[in-house]
């Protein structure tokens, strides 16, 4: 072979190659997920499947469930428990686990109705006292884990016994405190929402910024020889979200509309997602949840680490306590008991947190509290009993824990081929 000849054809493989890297297609880039699906890497799928069954199911036994009031309705319920599960995350993905969420919560309210309303203090003093509390508690979880080697199971097991007593304690004999109903807290918790246009607005950030985060890491694999996916290909994806992300939106407004505490919720979603996927503090959760031992000798300040997970879950389940007495407008005894525990867990779990610690997005909160909250919204307006509810609940949480199983062994399957 003649020199120029060896020259057309190191062209045209460069050729080959620049094409390949810079258009995957829609072919290549469907391959690409399946290939992630039977490595077992699930991400949202599973949750996304589960709410569109829930929804279907129920509209077609009651059309009214998908009425847009309805769902105002019931984004404003899934926000107090949702930042209660949001908390949980961050236990969760370092392989430990809090079982005094709803205790927390529930004192929370409590603090808010005593300092607020029987001492008259001013409110945001209450809310600061609340989260005060919630910080001090999630130390002493710390604590006992770091220093003693508590189990996190136990230690705050004997957590929620302890701020149960205390909330019971605080509340006195009378047991409830009703909030003002034109207080802005509760006002908050039951009827502000977002403006229309505002929402729509709002509505269009998430296609941009993913569309220029896509883009720029186009251009680093392009410049790197890295093969990526094709602009036209991202572009397409990104424009279907946005247009549903809008309908949804649109269909919100034709009720009350979307709620302030829901876009709250969110924004920590957003926040927390930020923390935990671009921050050194992320990167650490992640690798003290896969291995601590291996994450201690990397240099990694595993007990810090314990520590910063704990006060947040802490915080975010104070947050839930008074958020949920806002929603409500009372502090009482039943605050933070019954199914609040079970659904801030299992709603972490639900939406893809693993419980062996490691896996997990903040959008699991977000997507788990979602499918808890249909459930029970759902058999409301069929007026079934609680009973049932209970019983639908723990059968999704046991299908999610198996699919986290299986999805383990698949990832340990394709490691080892």
């Amino acid at each position: 072979m003649t020199q120029t000849d060896s020259g057309k054809t190191r062209q045209k493989l460069d050729r080959s190659d620049t094409r390949l890297r810079q258009d995957e297609g829609m072919s290549g880039a469907l391959r690409g997920f399946i290939d992630r699906v039977r490595s077992g890497e699930l991400g949202l799928l599973p949750v996304a499947i589960g709410l569109l069954v829930i929804s279907t199911v129920f509209s077609i036994l009651n059309p009214v469930f998908l009425a847009p009031n309805n769902l105002v309705n019931l984004l404003f319920d899934a926000s107090a428990i949702g930042f209660i599960a949001l908390g949980v995350v961050c236990v969760l993905l370092l392989g430990e686990i809090d079982l005094s969420v709803g205790s927390m919560s529930g004192l929370a309210s409590a603090m808010i109705g005593v300092l607020w309303v029987r001492s008259g203090l001013p409110m945001p003093v209450a809310v600061g006292g609340a989260l005060a509390a919630g910080v001090a508690m999630g130390l002493v979880y710390a604590l006992l884990r770091n220093r003693f080697g508590m189990p996190s199971f136990v230690a705050t097991l004997a957590g929620l016994l302890a701020l149960l007593g205390a909330q019971l304690y605080i509340l006195g004999p009378t047991g409830s405190i009703n909030l003002p109903f034109s207080s802005s807290l509760v006002r908050f918790g039951q009827v502000m929402v977002m403006p229309a246009w505002l929402s729509h607005l709002l509505a269009l950030l998430p296609g941009a910024f993913l569309l220029f985060n896509g883009l720029r890491k186009m251009a680093l694999r392009s410049a790197a020889n890295l093969s990526h996916e094709a602009a036209s290909l991202l572009i397409l994806r990104l424009f279907t979200f946005t247009v549903g992300l809008q309908f949804a939106v649109h269909y919100l407004n034709l009720g009350r509309g979307i709620p302030w505490m829901f876009a709250l919720f969110v924004l920590f979603v957003m926040i927390m997602h930020y923390a935990l996927t671009r921050t050194k503090w992320g990167r650490s959760v992640y690798a003290v949840g896969g291995n601590p031992e291996a994450a201690r000798r990397a240099g990694i300040k595993v007990e810090r680490i314990r520590m910063s997970a704990f006060v947040l879950c802490s915080m975010f389940a104070t947050a839930g306590g008074i958020f949920g007495a806002a929603r409500l407008a009372s502090a009482s005894q039943q605050a933070g008991t019954a199914d609040v525990n079970l659904n801030a867990i299992a709603a972490a779990v639900i939406g893809g947190t693993s419980l062996f610690g490691g896996r997990g997005t903040a959008w699991a909160a977000l997507f788990g509290i979602l499918v808890i909250q249909a459930i029970s919204n759902g058999l409301t307006l069929l007026n079934l009993s609680s009973s049932l509810r209970y019983m639908i609940t723990g059968g999704v949480l046991a299908i999610a824990v198996i699919i986290d199983s299986m999805a383990r062994q698949s990832r340990a399957n394709h490691g080892r081929g």
